[in-house]
């Protein structure tokens, strides 16, 4: 079965009652957790935008607290599901700032959580194209924010 293109969603949904769409989002929300993470984010935080930034950045930190440093091996996929997380927290939100600022926030967390990081080629690769992907999302931004996030992203050793 293919899905309907995005167009074609959008002309059949023009044809729904408020009571079938209703049904339908939750419906969905059921079927997948992104899904109902996403309906969250839509109508509880889409309007708090920095409490939503506030809200990720604890997460992002409670579970850099929690990995296990028994084994790098551990570390290493911890740190990567953090990112992976974090990511999917960033395409929730529509703002750009948001982006840079939870990435700024992974990447300065991941830095400062163990020496054993700086000692790994892969995690300060990893580090470092996020570092790269800041850069690249700074420049679309406007220039006051620029100045601010590029001199939060100056502290950040390299």
């Amino acid at each position: 079965m293919k899905p309907a293109t995005a167009v074609q969603l959008r002309k059949e949904i023009k044809f729904r009652s408020k009571e079938e769409l209703e049904a339908l989002c939750l419906r969905l929300a059921r079927f997948k957790k992104e899904n109902k993470e996403l309906l969250t984010y839509l109508l509880f935080e889409a309007d708090h935008e920095e409490s939503y930034v506030a809200e990720v950045k604890e997460y992002i930190s409670a579970q850099f607290s929690e990995i296990n440093t028994s084994k790098f091996y551990y570390v290493k996929k911890s740190i990567r599901k953090i990112l992976r997380d974090t990511k999917k927290f960033i395409r929730y939100s529509p703002v750009k700032e948001t982006e840079v600022a939870l990435l700024l926030h992974f990447c300065d967390t991941m830095i400062h959580f163990s020496k054993s990081i700086k000692r790994s080629k892969t995690m300060m690769a990893l580090y470092e194209r996020q570092l790269l992907l800041i850069e690249k999302k700074i420049e679309g931004l406007h220039e006051d924010l620029q100045h601010d996030y590029i001199s939060e992203l100056n502290e950040l050793p390299r």
